[in-house]
């Protein structure tokens, strides 16, 4: 059921390809880039359709014009929603709660690359990326609590200790505070930070290296990175020994033993 995803054309973000690599950025820079209905829906069915994407091997989410995401746009989402009832208010909250499970689940990496403001939906955005990188002018803040809200959002409770630990992570959340990018870096929620005029030519070229590994291993290593969230130790182990398994029949398997003996860099092909 592999379909083609690098010829896409949004309607309401900016994608295009590098290599096998696809670089998405959000396209209102001149409001720092904030989502809306229609952008969250899209990015959702986007990263949904990624699972049979054979054409896409990695993904960066960037920055645009000096910023990340400024959150939910607080005229086209914020405003509307105060005159939804309760069924409508949890058919918003399910979706933009897709987008992260849509992204958890792509079985691509997902590098982001932050730069300026990333707030509200858009930390979660980065928070649900496997890898972070940042500059030093990122501006990281989970504000649901400034807007009255709880900060139990997309999963902010579930993803976020797991990234920066529990005491750090309730301190962002009850306060709404902006991290700074030292302190992203020092707690591990950026893997590093880079100069803004080389993130997103770094976040494209690591992405590129990944893509050039052996895609099914990397598919099967962000499946159990999410599924080993709920798992004993006696089942992760177990899961682990039934997916290294699966991956020992794969070409690549055989191809990484040929190049070995043959004193050669291997060259994979996901298969």
């Amino acid at each position: 059921m592999s379909r083609q995803l690098a010829g896409l054309v949004p309607q309401h973000f900016n994608w295009r390809m590098e290599g096998t690599v696809a670089v998405i950025t959000l396209d209102r820079p001149d409001r720092k880039n904030p989502l809306t209905f229609d952008s969250y829906a899209e990015l959702r069915d986007t990263f949904r359709d990624m699972v049979y994407a054979d054409d896409v091997d990695a993904v960066v989410f960037g920055s645009n014009g000096g910023n990340f995401c400024s959150g939910g746009d607080v005229h086209d989402i914020i405003g509307p929603l105060l005159d939804r009832d309760m069924k409508g208010l949890l058919e918003f909250t399910r979706m933009t709660g897709d987008l992260v499970k849509a992204m958890v689940g792509c079985g691509k990496p997902i590098i982001a690359a932050v730069d300026g403001v990333c707030v509200g939906a858009g930390a979660i955005v980065a928070m649900a990326s496997d890898i972070r990188f940042g500059t030093p002018g990122a501006k990281t803040a989970f504000l649901f609590t400034r807007v009255g809200l709880a900060a139990c959002d997309m999963g902010a409770c579930a993803i976020l200790p797991r990234i920066i630990g529990q005491g750090r992570a309730s301190e962002l959340l009850f306060t709404g505070r902006t991290m700074s990018a030292e302190e992203g870096e020092r707690w591990g929620f950026f893997n590093r930070l880079v100069d803004a005029e080389a993130l997103e030519s770094e976040a494209v070229d690591f992405a590129t290296k990944l893509a050039k590994g052996p895609n099914f291993g990397h598919m099967m290593t962000k499946t159990m990175l999410k599924q080993e969230w709920a798992m004993s130790i006696d089942e992760a182990i177990e899961a682990e020994a039934q997916a290294q398994a699966i991956c020992m029949q794969t070409r690549d398997f055989k191809r990484a033993y040929d190049a070995f003996v043959a004193k050669e860099k291997p060259v994979f092909e996901g298969n």
